[in-house]
């Protein structure tokens, strides 16, 4: 992904030494830096009587592609100054940011920057402005997460806008949760959501050339760890189905993509897609979903946007009094895999062999997340937990010897009972590490509710 892209504008009042203001607001911006955000800036802002530093700097500022808007207050000034430069930006995400001063000798000095952030805080939200509000605590280095947890947010919210999600087919198994409605979607969160039929990709699959499709079906047996060998044309079905899709990716730009699974491509086609969507996020390096799980695509968006993650899925089996265990009856991408991806030809009931991956999952620190909407209302239930490596078990209606899918046991942070009666649906995507509050900070630019 791209950096973050902020525009800086410090602030100080006209008599504080200019010398003081500018290095205040030279360290913050090396502070944004360091972490890997592109900064464009401006010579910090006074309130002169003619007004020419506002006039200066909203002009500069205008000139100017970025995320959001960090408004950095070196000092005390009053609120109108302030005002006048960011109002025209009043569209973009805003980080309030107030520095302190330092101990020169025995002495603290302060320019009264809290005094300057107070005044402003809660104008700045009568106004509708969507920030969030810092503060260096005295003598301290700025607490950088927060910081860049609202960075990160402030860039998926202009990455979400206008992303394109691909789904084959509408509405797989007749599902309810899985549905979106896409005026609303695009409304409230951002992105476009197109829908092409299998057919295409049947047609398009009768005219590959059958060399690539050979060469890809030999690298994936190469590359991946077979259980047992898999019966003539498994691996083929899986290589032609993902050079479809992947042309429809490449020719539409899709940065999700979701699948019709089991009306589709398992009872026309006779195959599980799982391959194909494990090929889907190795060469493409796309989100996928399977399902026709609009939501939750759009969900893997926000977390991929966030995190940088693969944004895997996640399907509830069975709620433990601690937590639950999750699975996936199909494939999770090779990026949350614990050593060689495994793959087991079998089938699931009266469906063709298909390939299922049976590797093991990546284990430790994990945030659990997923969108809703009743009708253009947007929520996202959002929660925390440590994953563990399951107990042995299987799914029933699996060719023996069943299978164990790749699995995780979560022990949530909070009570079992309390996310179960939020529960929104059967899938849920999964990141590594805790994300909740650049989840959170996501929301309120959103206009989302956090459940």
């Amino acid at each position: 992904m791209r950096s973050v892209r902020a525009a800086f504008v410090g602030f100080g009042e006209v008599n504080t030494p200019r010398e003081i203001i500018e290095r205040k607001c030279g360290e913050a911006r090396r502070h944004l830096e360091e972490q890997g955000i592109e900064v464009g800036w401006t010579e910090p802002v006074a309130d002169d009587p003619e007004g020419r530093d506002v006039a200066r700097a909203r002009a500069e500022l205008a000139g100017r592609e970025f995320d959001l808007l960090v408004v950095c207050l070196a000092g005390w000034i009053p609120s109108h100054a302030v005002i006048g430069v960011v109002d025209p930006f009043r569209h973009k995400p805003m980080l309030l940011w107030g520095l302190t001063g330092r101990t020169e000798g025995d002495r603290f000095v302060t320019t009264a920057d809290q005094a300057g952030t107070t005044a402003l805080r809660k104008p700045m939200a009568d106004l509708g402005y969507r920030f969030k509000y810092v503060v260096n605590y005295l003598g301290r280095q700025p607490d950088m997460r927060k910081i860049l947890s609202f960075a990160a947010a402030a860039r998926a919210e202009s990455l979400l806008r206008g992303a394109r999600i691909g789904e084959m087919g509408y509405r797989d198994m007749r599902l309810y949760a899985t549905l979106h409605d896409g005026v609303s979607l695009r409304a409230k969160i951002g992105p476009e959501v197109e829908v092409f039929e299998m057919l295409e990709m049947v047609q398009t699959i009768e005219k590959l050339d059958p060399s690539e499709v050979s060469r890809l079906a030999d690298a994936v047996r190469r590359r991946w760890q077979f259980v047992k060998p898999p019966k003539e044309g498994t691996v083929e079905n899986a290589v032609r189905l993902y050079l479809a899709v992947s042309r429809k990716i490449r020719e539409r730009g899709y940065e999700a993509i979701s699948l019709i699974d089991v009306d589709g491509v398992k009872k026309l086609l006779g195959f599980a897609p799982a391959g194909t969507f494990m090929l889907l996020a190795e060469e493409d390096n796309v989100c996928t979903i399977p399902e026709n799980d609009t939501l939750g695509a759009v969900t893997q968006l926000i977390t991929r946007y966030l995190t940088g993650q693969v944004a895997a899925y996640m399907e509830f089996y069975e709620f433990l009094e601690n937590g639950m265990l999750m699975g996936v009856p199909d494939y999770v991408p090779t990026e949350i895999v614990e050593g060689p991806v495994t793959v087991m030809p079998t089938a699931f009931g009266e469906f063709g062999e298909g390939l299922l991956n049976v590797s093991r999952v990546k284990t430790g620190r994990v945030t659990l997340a997923r969108l809703t909407h009743t009708g253009n209302r947007y929520g996202m239930h959002i929660a925390t937990g440590e994953a563990h490596w399951p107990r042995k078990w299987e799914e029933a209606g699996w060719a023996p010897p069943a299978p164990q899918l790749p699995s995780l046991e979560i022990v949530l942070d909070g009570r079992v009972d309390e996310f179960i009666q939020n529960v929104l649906g059967q899938h849920y995507i999964l990141s590594y590490g805790d994300h909740r509050e650049a989840l959170v900070d996501l929301c309120n630019l959103l206009g989302v509710e956090v459940l």
